[in-house]
């Protein structure tokens, strides 16, 4: 090619190709929207939730006082507590966390760090994560049939806490696995160096570097449960408590029960002490979600790479 054929050429090459400066403008432009599409997303649900809870909160605001959390349930609203759903709540979370915890945390140390490739594996991969998706009610269901009524446990604190913790078994697996992900192999290599067998690398390497993501994952999953209401009412706990449990055979109510126990009251007052019942549960469940995140924050300050 001659030089006055390539002198032709650039400025065609030059007219045919986008200038820089349009790319860019089109570029930011495309990030700018779908950054102000991200910022709509997040504002909508908060903007929502703070609807919600401030119709809720001034509804309730006449009936949260300390006698609120005191009292016991009355047929007269102004009377009427939540006492024992405060206790019974607490105390099915207390059981629920000591019969999924240790079995779920097993159980994905297994998957994770015994369990070899195959399809056995893979099948009990797969039934994990889409019992994670299964509704409450299937749940409550089977905690009717085989806690209720084949083990013969009745309307019972225990029989409430197994049918939770089956609830979030897959929960608890799963977020235990992502967080045994996180800690590198090179870590386990190098115990492995040093001398230490598997099972002393669980216990002094692993276990502690991945103890904040299993601490969320757990609390987070909690705060779910303690919300639940259709498998409690599905193996037929109580909505009218006036004592306090007494042991894990006895008879309980939570704090969603006694919520939909006086939703479905006609009288308006009682629907004022479920919008100060909702409030109260919603503050729990955010106390919760706060103390997960202080432990995550505080466990990773703690761990050195």
């Amino acid at each position: 090619m001659t030089a006055a054929a390539e002198t032709e050429a650039e400025p065609a090459a030059r007219a045919s190709s986008p200038p820089d400066k349009l790319t860019a403008s089109s570029g930011n432009g495309v990030e700018r929207a779908f950054r102000a599409i991200c910022i709509l997303a997040i504002a909508l649900p908060l903007l929502l939730l703070v609807v919600l809870f401030g119709s809720a909160l001034v509804e309730a605001w006449p009936r949260l006082s300390w006698g609120f959390l005191s009292s016991y349930p009355s047929r007269k609203a102004i009377e009427a507590g939540i006492l024992p759903a405060l206790v019974g709540s607490a105390a099915l979370m207390g059981l629920t966390a000591v019969m999924a915890i240790p079995v779920g945390l097993g159980a994905a140390l297994y998957l994770e760090e015994y369990a070899k490739p195959g399809r056995i594996t893979s099948l009990i991969e797969l039934n994990i994560s889409n019992l994670a998706g299964v509704p409450s009610i299937i749940y409550g269901l089977l905690g009717l049939e085989l806690f209720v009524r084949i083990l013969d446990l009745g309307r019972s604190l225990i029989a409430g806490a197994a049918t939770l913790a089956l609830l979030l078994l897959p929960m608890v697996v799963m977020a235990s696995r992502e967080a045994l992900r996180t800690v590198p192999r090179s870590l386990r290599e190098a115990s492995f160096a040093l001398g230490a067998d598997r099972w002393q690398t669980l216990r002094r390497v692993v276990l502690p570097m991945c103890m904040p993501g299993v601490l969320t994952g757990v609390i987070l999953s909690l705060a779910r449960a303690i919300g639940e209401t259709a498998p409690l009412i599905t193996i037929g706990a109580l909505t009218y408590v006036a004592f306090l449990p007494d042991g894990v055979t006895s008879p309980f109510t939570a704090l969603p029960i006694q919520i939909f126990n006086w939703v479905s009251r006609p009288q308006p007052a009682f629907h004022v002490n479920a919008a100060a019942g909702i409030i109260v549960l919603l503050v729990l469940m955010l106390l919760m979600n706060g103390v997960a995140i202080i432990l995550r924050t505080r466990l990773r300050k703690r761990i050195y790479w």
